[in-house]
Order: structure tokens, then C-alpha cells, then sequence
């Protein structure tokens, strides 16, 4: 690869990754609607999230995993290895919350759910950095199709990772600020990609089902959870249609990464 190529590639990059970085600022909407209709919405957010995270979860990221390492049971395995792995991360910031796991939740407001999700969101960003980077690094024809694909992928998932930051505490600005910031996770990920190349694309196979394994869990055991407090049944019904609107959204998305081209 001759210098010119090279900064080619590097920028490219770099900017694609920035990119997918600033569409997390989509969510910045929340700031400009009223209190009262953020609490009608906001259930709906997190109900989207949980349909998006699962989505990805079993259509795009465990597929893909089973396709390069060749083995359903491998993949399950790591994907369990990643259920395992969070579960021992949330022990760990619900220790550091409360200092004990089965005391009443402290006046901190905001809740482990909410911290969880941005532990998710920026492996998911670091993930989407490799891919950005390979692609690249390969063809830069295949960076654009992969980085457009990524951002058809993130504008949904952005909506539900706001409701979730909401639902778990974080004042909208602040929610807005902390989802900005594991968007940028995105730009290591780019980085470690170019700097050690075929290393950060072989550590992508485990990766992509460990990040399975973390999104089951997040959805399964914070997610849906918050979603059962108290809701009227109109409310739920319309909960669930949020969840099938984020796996359709998801379904979408691999669609249109066939019609890319993106593997």
C-alpha cells in the first residue's frame, strides 16, 4: 500500500467513523419535548431498544459469528461466554452503586439498567469500528456501502439507547452527552483496525458473538424488566409493538446490507 493509498484509507476511515458517531446525535430530539409527553414516550423507547438489541442480537451478529467460525455451538458458546461476562459487569456496577447487591437502590437516580447500556453501546461502537476499518482497508467502495449500512442500523438503536438512559435516570441532556461519547468508542475501534489490521479482524469473530451474549442480557434481564412496572394494557400492547418494530428495523437492515453487498 503506497503512502497516498494509505491516507486514503486512514481518512476515509476516520471520517466514516465520525460519522456513525455523530448520528447518535439524533437523539439530541428528546431535548426539545415536554416532560409529560417524554414519559408516554420513553417506555415505548425502551421497548424499541429491546427489539433492536435482539434483532441484532440473533440476525445480524450471531449469524455472522456462525458464518466465520463455521460452528453453531462454538458461537453459542461465546455468546454465552458474553451473557456470563455482563452479568459479572453488572454485579460489579451494582456493587459500586449501592456496595450491596440486595439493599434498596441508593438516591443515586440513576439505575445499573442505564449504566449497562452504555457498557453495550460503546463494545457495540468498538465493534462497528473494526468493520468500518476492514472494509476499508479492503475496498473503499465496500467502506461506504458498510459504513451506510451501519448508520441505517444505528438511527433506531440511538432512539431506544436515549429511552433507555431516560428510563434509567439520566437527565435528557446528560442522557444526550454520555450517548455521544460510547458513539465515539467507534473511533478506537477504526484505530486498532488500521494499526494492527488482520489481529482486530480475527479478534472480530469472538467479539461478534460475545456482543450477542451482552445484548440478550440487557434486554433480557434490564430492559424488559422496567418495561413491567405498573403499565395499563394499552400501554403494553403498544410495548410490544415497539419491540416487533425494533426487530423488523433490524430485519430491514440486513436487507439492505444483502442489496449493499455488505457481508
Amino acid at each position: 500500500m503506497t503512502a497516498t493509498d494509505a491516507w486514503v484509507t486512514w481518512s476515509s476511515a476516520l471520517g466514516a467513523g465520525l460519522l456513525i458517531a455523530l448520528v447518535s446525535l439524533t437523539g439530541a430530539a428528546v431535548l426539545w419535548v415536554r416532560e409529560a409527553v417524554l414519559q408516554t414516550v420513553v417506555p415505548l423507547l425502551v421497548a424499541l431498544a429491546v427489539g433492536v438489541l435482539l434483532g441484532s442480537a440473533f440476525l445480524h451478529l450471531i449469524p455472522e459469528a456462525t458464518a466465520l467460525l463455521g460452528s453453531a455451538t462454538t458461537v453459542g458458546l461465546y455468546a454465552l461466554g458474553g451473557f456470563v461476562l455482563f452479568f459479572a459487569i453488572e454485579k460489579g456496577v451494582r456493587w459500586q452503586h449501592r456496595h450491596d447487591v440486595f439493599t434498596p437502590d441508593s438516591a443515586d437516580p440513576v439505575q445499573p439498567m442505564a449504566r449497562m447500556n452504555l457498557v453495550g453501546d460503546a463494545v457495540h461502537n468498538f465493534v462497528d469500528g473494526i468493520l468500518i476499518a476492514g472494509s476499508f482497508a479492503a475496498d473503499p467502495v465496500l467502506g461506504w456501502a458498510t459504513t451506510a449500512a451501519i448508520v441505517m442500523h444505528e438511527i433506531p438503536q440511538e432512539l431506544g439507547d436515549i429511552g433507555a438512559l431516560l428510563c434509567g435516570g439520566y437527565a435528557p441532556k446528560r442522557a444526550v452527552q454520555l450517548n455521544f461519547l460510547c458513539a465515539l468508542a467507534v473511533i478506537p475501534g477504526v484505530i486498532v483496525t488500521l494499526l494492527i489490521g488482520q489481529v482486530a479482524e480475527e479478534a472480530l469473530t469472538y467479539l461478534l458473538p460475545i456482543a450477542a451474549g451482552g445484548f440478550i442480557y440487557i434486554a433480557a434481564s434490564d430492559f424488559l424488566p422496567a418495561l413491567h412496572r405498573g403499565e395499563a394494557p394499552q400501554a403494553s400492547a403498544a410495548q410490544v409493538m415497539s419491540v416487533v418494530l425494533g426487530v423488523v428495523a433490524m430485519y430491514g437492515v440486513i436487507l439492505a446490507e444483502a442489496a449493499l453487498g455488505v457481508h
